[in-house]
C-alpha cells in the first residue's frame, strides 16, 4: 500500500542577526510517496541532513582524523583517531586489558580506535601504556584542531554494576589531570592498575586537555577500570561534538584555544 506524505515533511526557519529586519530562511522538501513503513525513517533523515546544512560550520564536511606514529628505542606506536567516526575498534598493543579498555573508548565515545604497538612488555607494560597514551592524545590534538565550533566541555558519570565513576573534561589547551581513584588490587589480569593514572596522565600531556576523574563507588578493580574508561568515552564524545548556536566560533572568550 503506498501513502501520500504531507508536501512538507521538514519546514526550518532561521533568520539573520539583524533583528529589525529579520530574513526568514526557509527550506521546504518536497512531496513524496512512498511504503508506509520507511516514511517515519525517510522524514528523520532528510530532516536531519537539513539541519545539518544550515547549523554545521563549515569544517564538518570532512571527518575529523589524527593520525600518529611514535617510534622510540622501547617502543613503536601507530595510532589512526577518528573523531567522527562509528564506533570502530581495532587495537592490538601487547596489552590485553588496555586492548579492551580502548575498545571501551571506541564504542562508548563512536569514534574510530585504531591503535598498533610493540613495546619492551617482556620487562614490563609501563613504557607501552604511556606510549599509546602519548600517541593517543597526539592524535586527538591533531584531529581537533583549532577547535572551532565544539562544545569545549564534558561530564559523564558512568555506572558498572557496584562501581560509579565521575569523568568531567575541558579541551581547553591546558594539560592537568586530577585523579582519584581507589583501585583494591594492584593487578588486574597482568595490567598493573597504576598505569590507568599513567595513560590518562600521558593523554593529558599531548593532547591539552583538563581532565578530572572521580570514584563515587565501587570495589571490583576491573569495574572500576572500566567505568572510568566508558565515562571517559562518554564526556569525550560531549566535548567534541558540534554547538549549532556558536556557528564555528572558538569556545573561548579569548578567542582562540591552545597547548601554549
Amino acid at each position: 500500500m503506498e501513502v501520500s506524505v504531507p508536501p512538507h515533511p521538514c519546514v526550518i526557519l532561521r533568520t539573520n542577526s539583524n533583528l529589525l529586519n529579520p530574513i526568514p530562511r526557509v527550506v521546504l522538501l518536497p512531496s513524496i510517496k512512498q511504503p508506509l513503513a520507511s516514511i517515519n525513517h525517510q522524514k528523520s533523515t532528510i530532516c536531519s541532513s537539513a539541519i545539518k546544512a544550515l547549523d554545521s560550520p563549515m569544517d564538518t564536511v570532512r571527518d575529523r582524523i589524527g593520525s600518529v606514529k611514535r617510534v622510540t628505542n622501547e617502543t613503536n606506536v601507530v595510532v589512526e583517531l577518528n573523531l567522527d567516526g562509528v564506533g570502530s575498534p581495532d587495537s592490538s598493543t601487547g596489552i590485553p586489558f588496555l586492548d579492551h579498555m580502548l575498545d571501551q573508548l571506541a564504542s562508548h565515545g563512536l569514534f574510530d580506535v585504531h591503535v598498533k604497538a610493540a613495546g619492551d612488555t617482556h620487562i614490563d607494560d609501563h613504557h607501552t601504556n604511556e606510549d599509546v597514551g602519548l600517541a593517543i592524545g597526539t592524535a586527538l590534538l591533531n584531529a581537533l584542531g583549532d577547535r572551532k565550533g565544539i562544545n569545549r566541555f564534558g561530564d559523564f558519570t558512568a555506572p558498572l554494576d557496584e562501581a560509579l565513576v565521575h569523568v568531567t573534561l575541558d579541551l581547553s589547551g591546558r594539560p592537568h589531570l586530577s585523579y582519584d581513584l581507589q583501585i583494591p588490587t594492584e593487578r588486574v589480569g597482568t595490567y598493573d592498575t597504576q598505569l590507568v593514572e599513567h595513560f590518562f596522565q600521558s593523554m593529558v600531556n599531548t593532547s591539552g586537555m583538563t581532565l578530572h576523574i572521580r570514584q563515587l563507588a565501587g570495589k571490583n578493580s576491573h569495574h572500576i577500570i572500566e567505568a572510568t574508561f566508558k565515562a571517559f568515552a562518554r564526556a569525550l564524545r560531549q566535548a567534541i561534538e558540534y554547538d549549532p548556536r556558536r556557528r564555528g566560533t572558538v569556545p573561548s572568550s579569548k578567542g582562540v584555544l591552545s597547548r601554549s
